[in-house]
């Protein structure tokens, strides 16, 4: 095949949603159906002792919620689908934002009795900004929830987005009968039963057809008639065009617990989709098709074995053949490295690949040469950029437990802060670490790893501060960043990057300062500016 063949039959995706909406449910079917597992794990119940796939850190296992990004691949009617599974919970928003950098495209899952989130909200707004295609998903369809109507209503005002239902829900909750696939024009009955067959669809082209009485019962049947009639005449047809635009979002029904109405989604999906997209960097915008490989670094994630202590680099290729045993430039510095074993990923199961094309995730082995954000070239001197990391909510002192243990938490802290789990400074005045996370929730999993993974202790202090700034001078050896500096020095400190940062202790103080040094400019945000 050639070069542009393979990114034609290249799809790569994120699922995104607000915890427990059941977005690691549908990577599972959606593996089911591409044939990638045989049996699909719940993440709630205690019944089920198979975890599910992509869930594959011990303290996922414990919680039954996802903490870090996994990377899954399957083929699915030719094509070669990419699934970026995406943490939902709020403290991990960082790794969810820094994996949308990675993907062409986006599935939105939505609970159908909670409707739209704020978690949903905050991400479809990232989407939005960098116009995501989006394919919406209405879940739990077999538990009673808000009408389909209403929904569609809150997903357009919440989200604002313009959505075109694909396929419509017979009735819900008890009275859920099935789906119509507005987009093949047949009829999925519903069983409840799982474990049955999940294929059997029944053609209905025209549904004035006596065949849906007999199937749904007329009462249903006609409910149905009604709203497709009323669907048809108020939202837009389906514009391929504008989906790939982000203008338009089509929106499917279904209950993926019960695999039902994912097959629909999956069908439509590998027709629609983009294929690879182009990027922009820093000097120019970079096309799939180009004969040179490139691709960034999103996400770094250390020990995926316990048993070996790896640490594994994401690079999502944008351009070109990535080969194995070629040496590539790394352009933060400057020199080429050789990849002896890239991998290709299922989770936790990875094997080693010999070719791979753009709109591919390949993980490469790390020493600890690559930081997020990283770009790896033929040898052009391009930055993919776009990478932010954001101004940490919690901040907390973090002490060693065990003296024995020093090196070890050091190294475990180093790997950790690599990954992106939480942003390390050093107070100027004396040395002390301070870690800042997102969310509260991210000290804990801190805590566990570093001592299941590295065999370190550590405890936390509390430490009062408001926000941390990223501190930009305009004149660095000027009066004013002096004085800046030395009457502020006890709330100076320095990122894992070397850059300056300030520490404020409540927004009035923040606000003081920046009226007292207006050439000291602070910002919320490090662009990851690869130096």
């Amino acid at each position: 095949m050639s070069i542009k063949e393979e990114i034609a039959r290249r799809r790569t995706f994120g699922i995104i949603s607000h915890p427990d909406a059941g977005k690691t449910t549908l990577t599972e079917k959606l593996l089911l159906f591409g044939g990638a597992i045989q049996e699909a794990g719940a993440v709630k119940s205690n019944k089920i002792k198979k975890g599910a796939t992509s869930d594959f850190m011990e303290i996922e296992r414990q919680r039954g919620i996802s903490v870090a990004t996994s990377v899954l691949a399957f083929e699915y009617q030719g094509i070669k689908i990419n699934i970026l599974d995406t943490p939902g919970h709020k403290d991990f928003a960082e790794d969810t934002f820094r994996t949308l950098t990675a993907v062409d495209s986006v599935i939105v899952v939505i609970d159908v009795a909670k409707g739209v989130e704020d978690q949903t909200e905050k991400l479809v707004e990232v989407c939005r900004m960098r116009n995501i295609p989006m394919i919406v998903f209405v879940n739990k369809l077999d538990r009673e929830g808000k009408d389909a109507f209403e929904l569609l209503d809150e997903i357009e005002q919440k989200l604002h987005l313009s959505v075109t239902p694909l396929s419509f829900p017979i009735g819900m909750g008890y009275d859920f009968k099935g789906i119509y696939n507005i987009w093949e024009k047949n009829v999925n009955l519903f069983s409840g039963d799982s474990r049955k067959n999940i294929e059997e669809t029944v053609e209905v082209s025209d549904l004035q057809d006596e065949i849906l009485d007999t199937l749904v019962g007329s009462e249903a049947a006609n409910n149905l008639r009604e709203e497709v009639e009323l669907v048809q005449g108020v939202y837009p047809e389906f514009d391929k065009k504008a989906y790939l635009e982000g203008q338009q979002q089509p929106v499917f029904f279904g209950s993926a617990l019960n695999s039902f109405g994912v097959r629909e989604l999956l069908d439509c999906f590998v027709h629609i989709a983009p294929t690879p997209r182009p990027k922009q960097s820093e000097e120019r915008l970079v096309h799939p098709d180009e004969k040179d490989f490139s691709g960034f670094v999103f996400k770094i994630h250390a020990n995926m074995d316990p048993k070996h202590r790896d640490r594994l680099a994401f690079v999502k290729i944008v351009s070109g053949v990535f080969e194995r045993n070629t040496p590539y430039l790394h352009v933060r510095n400057k020199k080429k490295l050789k990849f002896s074993s890239p991998n290709a990923f299922f989770a936790e199961r990875k094997q080693i690949v010999d070719i791979s094309y753009p709109g591919d995730i390949v993980g490469l082995h790390d020493t600890g040469n690559f930081k997020i954000g990283d770009t790896l070239t033929s040898g052009e001197d391009i930055r993919y950029k776009g990478i932010p990391s954001f101004s940490p909510e919690h901040f907390r002192y973090i002490n060693n437990a065990d003296p024995m243990k020093s090196k070890q938490l050091a190294k475990g802290i180093d790997q950790l802060m690599d990954e992106g789990v939480a942003q390390l400074f050093t107070l100027e005045l004396n040395g002390r670490k301070v870690i800042g996370t997102v969310g509260a929730l991210q000290y804990e999993v801190i805590q566990y790893r570093l001592e299941h993974e590295y065999g370190a202790k550590c405890t936390y202090e509390p430490l009062s501060v408001y926000k941390a700034c990223w501190v930009q001078p305009e004149d660095p050896k000027g009066e004013e960043f002096k004085e800046f500096l030395r009457v502020k020095q006890r709330f100076m400190a320095k990122d894992k990057r070397g850059q300056l940062v300030f520490f404020a202790d409540s927004s009035f103080s923040l606000q003081m300062t920046q009226q007292k040094y207006p050439s000291v400019k602070m910002h919320f945000v490090s662009e990851f500016e690869t130096a």
